[in-house]
């Protein structure tokens, strides 16, 4: 397009030509829409690009009138950070302007858009995507160093900087397998149901209810193939959290040790801060944690809780009504819902 062809766009205000053209202005900083109706900007002020992430390069900032980084409905920018999760989970060498980039909008407005469906930022995302490529690397290769390459840290100083809070344990010992690494576990019956429960030193890290001992214990193993079990009843916090299965309404916050991303992360500590007795719908936790829009990314985060009770999701239900699913059965989640209410 001729230069003239684009600034007639402009002056008329073309709104046919709004996500193929964005135009800036220097001497405001700020790019529009060809629609945008504001007051039209001098020609020899006017700057012309593609894509929001090439005018936010070039120093320019999103008009606040026509929002020319925004989706036009949220099922868009739902998508975009779909699309951004991907492509961060799939290249250890992406930055945020490289996605940004990819999908043709601005970094700032993909900052927005994470912000408002998933409660996280970019960075966040990013940050969670190495740990999930370290982790896969980890159980792929024998040295650390190429597992931490892969996942797209600049150096071994750098990952192990960040990582080890994460893994739970040192990447050597994660890529063995959590070989030596110490979890004491109990299997008892309580009033809500056969429950196996499991802690490291650091805190619970496991809590499942199910019919049989011998599956439990086939899930333990599963989740910790290569650490050391040890059956430790005594165990304070294993004890306590039986406690809390015989007797909801006395629940108290106990640690955690463990894994998840920084969104499902964020979840579990808001559902700690649920107290016993009270219910929050799927809608108001996702409003909690500052994410309205990501009701579903709620419920899928407390399906993934990898400790009953310790980590209370069964205080979360529908906001039409009812107890809604539970991953140990509805019918066990309305009995400890209503044991806290007698309690």
């Amino acid at each position: 397009m001729t230069d003239d062809r684009l600034w007639t766009a402009v002056a008329e205000r073309d709104a046919r030509f709004d996500g193929l053209l964005y135009y800036g202005v220097v001497t405001t900083g700020v790019y529009c829409r060809p629609s945008c109706p504001s007051r039209r900007p001098r020609r020899d002020n006017v700057r012309y690009f593609a894509t929001p992430a090439r005018a936010e390069r070039a120093g320019m900032r999103p008009c606040r009138r026509c929002r020319p980084d925004d989706m036009a409905a949220p099922a868009g920018a739902a998508a975009a950070v779909a699309a951004a999760c991907a492509h961060m989970l799939d290249d250890g060498d992406v930055t945020i302007d490289s996605v940004a980039e990819r999908l043709g909008i601005g970094a700032r407005s993909l900052r927005r858009r994470f912000i408002d469906v998933l409660g996280i930022t970019p960075a966040d995302m990013l940050a969670a995507a190495k740990i999930t490529r370290l982790r896969a690397g980890l159980q792929r290769h024998a040295r650390v160093s190429d597992a931490t390459y892969e996942a797209g840290y600049g150096s071994p100083s750098r990952m192990y900087a960040r990582v080890e809070d994460k893994l739970g344990m040192a990447p050597k010992t994660y890529a063995a397998g959590a070989a030596g690494e110490r979890i004491d576990y109990a299997i008892a019956g309580t009033s809500v149901g056969l429950l196996g429960i499991a802690a490291t030193a650091r805190g619970l890290c496991f809590a499942r209810f199910g019919v049989r001992e011998s599956a439990i214990l086939r899930e333990l193993t599963d989740a910790f193939p290569c650490a050391r079990l040890e059956e430790a009843p005594d165990n304070a916090w294993i004890r306590a959290l039986f406690e809390m299965a015989d007797a909801p309404a006395a629940w108290r916050d106990l640690p955690t040790d463990v894994r998840g991303t920084a969104f499902q992360a964020k979840v579990w500590r808001a559902l700690k801060r649920i107290p016993a007795g009270q219910t929050r719908s799927y809608a108001e936790v996702a409003a909690a944690i500052g994410a309205p829009r990501a009701v579903r990314a709620v419920a899928g985060a407390c399906a993934a809780n990898p400790v009953a009770l310790a980590v209370p999701c069964h205080r979360v239900v529908p906001k039409a009504g009812g107890s809604g699913g539970y991953r140990w059965g509805e019918a066990r989640k309305r009995e400890l819902l209503r044991a806290e209410e007698c309690g």
